[in-house]
């Protein structure tokens, strides 16, 4: 009992009553306000759950509907966590009753005895389930068990959700039945594992914290039951998952194979895929009394504080190599962490950890999913997780500081600002953007609004008394007196009568803060200025001066990584890593141990190819680019918006897919083209839009240097040669991991709309005119719709087709067409009455050719005609409508005009066709046109006319004259 006492911090600090004299900077008033507006911001969430979601698992709250397994769009691993069984209502049980709503508590719990049931046919998550349904059973039991024997309410129950906590619990045994005792990570609640029919048990491998986190559930589920299969279970995985340790290093870990104990993935720190683990270890200890857990935890937390805290943050390290870290980024799931640290009683370290992850949240609105060890967003998504509201709560009542009560605060108003949609609470997508995504986690309910109530009220502004339990990783109850009851048949008759903690034996299970003994809030006032004072003066980690604790430089990361660059090729070959570019431009990465320097390097390789597929998926992922690209359009006349080129969007600067936002503005070439290096234009690219080439340089980097400049977005044009959005998937350009300083948009439009893009530049050069375009999400308004018979084409977007390849505008053309191009004009005239058969086979109108004879050059129409009359002479009309409909790709609609571009060959400028033929490129196809407009051809239809509208005189002259290619 004494050895017990050294290592939990007092619960007198803990989970006594809140003391309103140390709240001095906020009033008793104020935090009785804050209170109050918890408990309606909880009344909304929950009330909308019931009222548009419930008997569903999860509430959708932009769609105000309930979340349906197998209905709605499946999310993938995510889903694992529902089950039909009503999660959001079991897992907010206990909070009903925290908040004093002993009615509603009653009532909820009576819907969950008569309704709830889980014999469905599904494969859920053995940890989700546990951490959620299992444990939100108990916790309901807990405070059920309490109201009555307060008599508070709940006369009639009768252990009903315990006896619901078991049947569940058995349903997750099966996934126990391995080798080692570490548990499959998914079951099925009908069949279990081995079943035909399961559905599962083809997993060979779980996260540490999937198995480490059982423990607290099935050991009080024993303890109240008097079965002990339930305990034994959770502790052998808890003993495998420590035997399988490092040796050298105690440190574990992030996923390892169930079957043989292999560490799969070996990086190790106390976020996502281990932090319950390390969570369970000690509260196992507090719970169950058990001193081998925290002896095990003592052992763990020794090694973390040496190998995996660096200042302030917790940075992944290799299990085995702990002097080597994984990965240069924290995510949101650590901000557990200071309030793991109030319960061991390091006291400094946590106000150190808890001071810097606020940092993070004031400075992005929403702790990030993930940021970078310069404190910028590595993963934007923030489902309002409770973790930093957790540790907040502990600490303040840790130390009385009314500092967190300033942070709760704020977290509050954030939420309410920022997340409150009607039919509840929506999760934030983007932290960067603050967009909302459909989705209201049932944590929500069962931590979030629980921690942030807790943390404003007082002692009886609740009906159950705090001090007597001790939180899960979801805040469900489980009580303290646990850890003197042993798993027999008598265990649930012994609780009843001793469930209380007294004055005598309450430090049987505490001991005192050995952070220190004088005034606690000056003492974490004084450890946050220090944390401050560090941050100024640079100590603390940055991108640039952040210092691994290997004497070798920090490895090239996957998102440092530019393809060009010759120092980054050279450190990949020295990691084993070949780099080849395929036919289409995509850059290809193989890797081969043998080929590495050394056996390090080989590893290093090994981390940058799982890093790269990471970012590779999360570009996939993240904004959906392919099925949402952004758009150039085209603004001055004579286009007047009708052209629309398709663009890559970015993953950082401004996201031009929120609230529709357009950017508009003259475009001008960067000089450099290449952009990564400060521009000498920078006058001439201040208020406009700037546009650089890709390659030398990592995208955001250009766009920095565009932004330094004055820009107001960025368009990149790829420098692969022929890419096209027709052939090729729209990506998004990623960002660095430290992208929110930039605030400007940027598009990456592929070669041949590059292309497009440069030559209407040149076009209104020459009428020493500038281009003024438009980005956004979507076309303005200005743009016509397209015929529903144009198939392929996006509605409502025309794409200009009439350019193809630049490799053609070489002034050169085929033999034959020289040949041709050599004819006279009186030669033309039996080959003109053969192509008018062609013509009238293929139904092209007069009307229609006098259209576009104003702007084909002689030499393109001599082309033409060739074409037209080498598919005739070989036979048949099936080649000559493949080829017109070839042509008619290439017409493209203009707001006012209507321009064909034969794709035969290479347009001449006006000066070359003259040059060639002796004459003006008009009297040419007057000439060719007068020959034709007397024979008798079918006329337009009205869709035809409809579709078609002549070209302004300035317009033709200006375009006879400007320089296209064709193919």
């Amino acid at each position: 009992m004494i050895r017990r006492a050294m290592f939990w911090l007092v619960l007198v600090s803990l989970l006594v009553a809140m003391s309103s004299s140390e709240s001095s900077a906020m009033s008793f008033e104020e935090k009785i306000k804050m209170r109050d507006q918890v408990k309606e911001m909880f009344r909304h969430a929950y009330g909308s759950y019931m009222k548009y979601a419930y008997p569903a698992d999860e509430l959708m709250p932009l769609s105000c509907k309930g979340r349906v397994r197998g209905v709605d769009p499946s999310r993938g691993d995510v889903d694992d966590a529902l089950g039909k069984f009503s999660l959001t209502l079991v897992d907010t049980l206990d909070t009903l009753a925290v908040f004093g709503d002993i009615e509603e508590f009653e009532r909820a719990t009576k819907l969950v005895i008569k309704h709830v049931k889980f014999d469905s046919d599904l494969v859920v998550s053995v940890f989700e389930t546990n951490i959620r349904m299992v444990g939100g059973l108990l916790g309901g039991h807990v405070a059920a068990v309490a109201l009555k024997r307060d008599g508070k309410g709940m006369t009639w129950y009768n252990r009903e959700l315990l006896d619901m906590a078991t049947e569940i619990a058995t349903r997750l045994l099966p996934a126990f039945n391995t080798s080692t005792g570490i548990p499959y990570p998914k079951v099925n609640l009908k069949y279990g594992i081995h079943h035909p029919e399961s559905g599962t048990g083809s997993e060979s491998d779980t996260c540490t914290a999937c198995a480490g986190t059982m423990i607290m559930e099935f050991g009080a589920l024993s303890r109240l039951t008097g079965d002990p299969i339930f305990e034994e279970k959770a502790s052998r995985a808890m003993e495998s998952l420590w035997r399988f340790r490092s040796r050298s290093s105690d440190l574990v870990g992030t996923v390892i194979n169930i079957h043989n104990g292999d560490w799969v993935r070996r990086d190790s720190g106390v976020g996502a895929g281990i932090d319950s683990y390390y969570e369970y270890c000690l509260k196992a200890y507090i719970l169950l009394g058990n001193v081998t857990y925290l002896e095990r935890f003592n052992k763990h937390y020794k090694s973390i504080m040496q190998y995996i805290n660096q200042g302030a943050m917790f940075l992944s390290v290799q299990m085995n190599q702990p002097e080597r870290t994984s990965h240069a980024y924290m995510d949101a799931l650590q901000a557990f962490w200071p309030g793991l640290q109030v319960l061991k009683g390091d006291l400094k370290k946590a106000i150190e950890m808890h001071h810097m992850l606020y940092e993070v949240a004031k400075k992005h609105t929403f702790l990030p999913e993930a940021f970078t060890t310069d404190f910028e967003v590595h993963w934007g998504e923030h489902p309002l997780r409770p973790e930093l509201v957790e540790s907040t709560f502990f600490l303040y009542e840790a130390t009385g500081d009314p500092y967190y009560l300033d942070v709760g605060k704020n977290i509050v108003d954030k939420i309410n600002e920022h997340a409150r949609v009607p039919c509840g609470f929506a999760a934030l997508k983007d932290v960067r953007t603050l967009s909302h995504e459909d989705r209201m986690d049932s944590f929500v309910l069962a931590e979030t609004f629980k921690y942030l109530f807790l943390l404003f009220s007082e002692k009886e502004d609740t009906p159950l008394h705090m001090n007597e339990f001790i939180f899960t990783t979801e805040a469900h109850l489980l009580p303290l007196s646990l850890s003197r009851i042993q798993a027999n048949k008598t265990a649930y008759q012994e609780l009843r009568y001793n469930v209380t903690l007294n004055e005598e034996n309450e430090h049987d299970f505490s001991c005192p803060n050995t952070g220190n003994s004088g005034d606690k809030v000056k003492y974490a006032e004084s450890i946050r200025d220090q944390v401050l004072l560090k941050s100024q003066s640079q100590n603390c980690p940055t991108k640039k001066t952040f210092a691994f604790s290997s004497n070798k430089p920090p490895r090239l990361r996957a998102e440092q990584f530019v393809p060009g660059n010759e120092e980054h090729l050279e450190i990949l070959k020295s990691m084993g890593i070949t780099v080849a570019q395929t036919k289409e431009g995509r850059i290809q990465l193989m890797h081969s141990a043998s080929n590495a320097y050394s056996k390090t390097d080989a590893e290093d390789g090994i981390k940058f190819m799982q890093e790269m597929i990471e970012l590779a998926k999360q570009r996939n992922d993240d904004g959906g680019a392919s099925a949402n690209p952004r758009v150039v359009q085209l603004m001055s006349p004579p286009y007047k918006g009708s052209i629309v080129l398709n663009a890559g969007p970015a993953q950082f600067g401004l996201d031009l897919s929120k609230g529709n936002v357009g950017v508009g503005a003259e475009v001008v070439l960067a000089d450099p083209i290449k952009g990564c290096t400060s521009l000498k234009n920078e006058e001439s690219v201040k208020h406009r839009i700037a546009i650089m080439e890709r390659g030398d340089c990592m995208f955001i980097d250009k766009v920095r240097m565009a932004e330094k400049a004055g820009a107001v977005a960025v368009i990149i044009i790829d420098n692969n040669d022929g890419s096209s959005s027709d052939t090729q998937p729209i990506f998004a350009m990623a960002g660095d991991g430290t992208s929110n300083d930039v605030k400007i948009p940027a598009v990456l439009l592929f070669h041949q709309e590059g292309m497009i893009l440069k030559r209407a530049i040149s076009f209104l050069e020459d009428k020493q005119q500038t281009l003024k375009v438009r980005l956004a999400s979507k076309a303005d308004g200005a743009a016509p719709k397209k015929s529903s018979s144009d198939e392929g084409e996006r509605p409502g977007v025309p794409v200009e087709k009439d350019i193809i390849d630049e490799s053609t505008h070489q002034g050169k053309t085929k033999p034959d067409d020289n040949q041709q191009g050599q004819q006279k004009t009186a030669d033309l005239t039996q080959e003109d009455k053969e192509l008018m058969d062609v013509i009238q086979n293929m139904k092209i109108s007069v009307a229609e050719l006098e259209k576009h004879s104003q702007v084909l050059t002689k030499e393109m129409l001599m082309k033409l005609q060739h074409k037209l009359l080498k598919i005739k002479r070989g036979g048949g009309n099936k080649d000559i409508n493949g080829y017109y409909e070839e042509l008619k790709s290439k017409l493209i609609t203009l707001k006012d005009n209507e321009v064909l571009c034969a794709a035969t060959g290479k347009a001449c400028s006006k000066e070359e066709t003259v040059k060639n033929t002796g004459g003006s490129t008009d009297d040419t196809t007057q000439q060719i046109y007068e020959n034709l407009n007397h024979k008798n051809i079918e006329q337009t239809t009205d869709k035809e006319q409809e579709t078609m509208s002549k070209l302004e005189p300035e317009s033709i002259s200006q375009r006879t004259g400007s320089d296209h290619t064709a193919d």
